[in-house]
């Protein structure tokens, strides 16, 4: 979000609650906003173990491993990255165009405040801005990771990995949070209003959604996802509890990845924002999951709890958009709605054969797309063909520039496991070691 979005949303709401203004020193504000930074920054990295026991608990137990390794280290990855190149390029000096500064960020504010005198003019202390913004990126390419899991090689997988993070993510991003073109008065005045994502469905899942469903394209579906008459057949997972474990960590993290996204909390007005925003983030969670219960339940006469769990997560989606303004009914119909989209997306992908393992492209890309029209229900700054635009926009951006990689890697080193290395799992194939290796393949060997 941008700090001229943040400062008039700060206005609209002190207005619209009636508060008083209040004076805040500048020192005072500085550690409050710093703190909201830096504590919706260890939220959002814990979504990062969320989306690790999601993954894991969805995908077959020979593959578990491999499934681990890759979340940690595409974390890992995406903070170096984002270090040195993405957030100077998504942040620096984009002044309404298409992209920042290829830059390392080298911020530190600690000589300027040692200073006699020294000012909080930027409002927060730089290293806690960068940490919030680093682990976004790392959210984005775990949508990936689950989608494409069970048949990718770990090697390109890093490499995209490393490529979104220091050149696709922050280049859109700075579109719409670096005040790129998407918020230029151009813009504005040719749309009907700028496009607004104050927490990033699209920005950051969709974006991570089209990556996906791009490389779930070009990868293919896992064998024997699909028969020979066309029809899915289904792959259970190895760990149900495991993955309500992650959908519920995924929930807790999402109050750090939308409330934070307020940027300020240096005044009564800002807590009433941030307090708003987890009740709207919570009852659009809520309304997902039980949305996703009835429907299951009315559709295929016994609830599935898959479905329930992406129905919470397809909810979170649809209010990160927008979770300020709504009022709580209007938050749990956008996550009623949401859940509805990803439930029925899940048998369009199937209809083209696109194999996604933990249902990623469905939670993240529909009801991405979906929270983010619905910002022009709530906000009289946006316009439905302004939402369409910026969607379109970065949908087109990403897809593109991710099929180049995936196609450059696939017919460089090559992306996917042979059919043997596949069959046996990606856990001994590519680690040589298993999760449950009571339970796994141990016994086989692969062909040399």
């Amino acid at each position: 979000m941008t700090n001229l979005k943040k400062i008039s949303l700060i206005a609209l709401a002190a207005t619209s609650m009636s508060l008083p203004a209040m004076a805040v020193d500048a020192e005072s504000a500085f550690i409050f906003n710093s703190l909201l930074f830096l504590i919706g920054g260890f939220l959002v990295m814990f979504m990062a173990a969320g989306f690790s026991m999601l993954e894991a608990g969805l995908v077959r137990s020979k593959n578990v491993a491999d499934i681990c390794l890759k979340n940690i280290v595409l974390y890992s990855i995406a903070s170096i990255c984002f270090f040195v190149v993405g957030y100077q390029l998504m942040y620096s000096g984009v002044d309404g165009g298409f992209l920042g500064s290829f830059t390392v960020w080298s911020g530190d504010d600690t000589a300027a405040l040692a200073e006699e005198g020294a000012n909080f003019e930027a409002g927060y202390a730089m290293g806690s801005d960068f940490f919030f913004q680093m682990v976004f990126v790392a959210t984005t390419a775990s949508i990936v990771s689950g989608t494409v899991a069970e048949r990718i090689k770990l090697l390109p997988f890093f490499i995209f990995t490393a490529v979104l993070a220091l050149f696709i993510y922050p280049i859109q991003g700075a579109w719409n949070w670096g005040a790129g073109w998407l918020h230029a008065q151009e813009f504005i005045d040719m749309f009907g209003g700028e496009f607004l994502d104050f927490a990033g469905s699209t920005t950051v899942h969709s974006t991570g959604g089209w990556a996906a469903l791009v490389g779930a394209i070009i990868l293919g579906a896992r064998q024997g996802r699909f028969g020979p008459d066309g029809k899915p057949r289904p792959m259970p997972g190895s760990n149900l509890p495991l993955a309500t474990l992650g959908t519920f960590i995924l929930w807790f993290g999402w109050f750090g990845f939308n409330g934070a996204s307020q940027l300020a909390l240096g005044s009564a007005a800002d807590a009433v924002a941030v307090s708003n925003i987890f009740v709207n983030t919570n009852m659009a969670a809520a309304a997902g999951a039980v949305t996703a219960y009835v429907v299951t339940l009315v559709r295929f006469g016994k609830a599935d709890l898959t479905m329930v769990l992406n129905g919470a997560l397809a909810g979170l989606v649809s209010i990160t958009a927008e979770p300020l303004m709504p009022s709580v009914f209007q938050a749990i119909l956008f996550g009623a709605v949401g859940s509805v989209i990803a439930i029925f997306a899940v048998g369009l992908l199937d209809k083209f054969k696109i194999d996604d393992v933990v249902g990623a492209i469905s939670v993240h890309l529909a009801a991405g797309i979906w929270g983010t029209l619905a910002v022009a229900f709530t906000n009289e700054g946006a316009s439905f063909f302004g939402q369409f635009i910026g969607i379109i926009s970065v949908g087109a951006f990403v897809s593109i520039t991710s099929a180049i990689v995936w196609l450059a890697l696939k017919y460089t080193i090559g992306i996917r496991l042979s059919e043997e290395e596949e069959f046996v799992g990606s856990d001994l194939s590519e680690l040589g070691l298993e999760a449950y290796p009571e339970f796994g393949r141990g016994s086989q060997k692969l062909v040399s």
